[in-house]
């Protein structure tokens, strides 16, 4: 996948090395061409001077070929709008916006851009967004047996009834994170797109909970 990032300070650049590590192309977007010297002389992606929410900047670093964009500037304006002009004017599927002011980040997340406030952010987090994949344990009971993940899900199941993905993977939804807001689940509740499903289960479940939730509806029968 191609991936675009603006912003190479300490967040951006860990995030563009961490990703390439992972076999992904990447292009970094700062204003300052000095600030690419922070992704060390391995890096092999491309480097764009300019604003990030440029559209001929965007451009230039490949946003019309990318399957994620992250803002991770040191500006909240200049993200969100850099990130809503990847998802709006170049339909980037995943987009993710770093926000220094939580209060923000819940206004954003209701606009429909995932956002990643300062005070709890990690790259992993980051990259959670950008690369949705597999299940993240979020909490476990003293003995470690039990625990809530967050599990990603094929985008095959959306439009379906989040009961039969529950079915599919033998296991109830504990909540979902909908436009930044915990909701419970509902007999009829459909899964949209952007959900984030939260699961409880016992932590040798964890396998085979991913597995039916990267099966689309058919393979399991729906």
């Amino acid at each position: 996948m191609h991936i675009v990032i603006m912003g190479c300070g300490r967040v951006g650049s860990a995030l563009a090395r961490a990703l390439e590590k992972q076999g992904h192309s990447v292009a970094v977007i700062d204003q300052d061409p000095t600030a690419f010297r922070r992704l060390g002389a391995g890096f092999n992606g491309r480097r764009v001077t300019g604003v990030g929410f440029d559209q001929d900047t965007l451009k230039e670093a490949g946003i019309e070929e990318a399957g994620a964009f992250a803002a991770v500037s040191s500006g909240d304006n200049s993200n969100i709008i850099a990130a809503r002009v990847a998802r709006e004017n170049f339909g980037v599927e995943h987009v993710a916006a770093r926000i220094y002011d939580p209060r923000r980040a819940e206004v954003y997340q209701r606009l429909g851009i995932p956002t990643v406030a300062t005070v709890r952010w990690t790259a992993d987090q980051m990259l959670r967004r950008l690369l949705p994949s597999g299940a993240e344990p979020v909490w476990q009971d003293p003995s470690g047996s039990v625990q809530l993940a967050e599990v990603a899900f094929t985008p095959a199941w959306v439009g379906h009834r989040l009961s039969e993905l529950e079915e599919a993977a033998g296991v109830r939804v504990a909540f979902v994170t909908r436009v930044g807001e915990g909701v419970l689940p509902t007999p009829q509740m459909v899964v949209q797109e952007g959900d984030l499903v939260h699961v409880m289960l016992r932590r040798n479940e964890l396998t085979a909970v991913e597995a039916a939730f990267a099966k689309g509806p058919e393979e399991a029968g729906h």
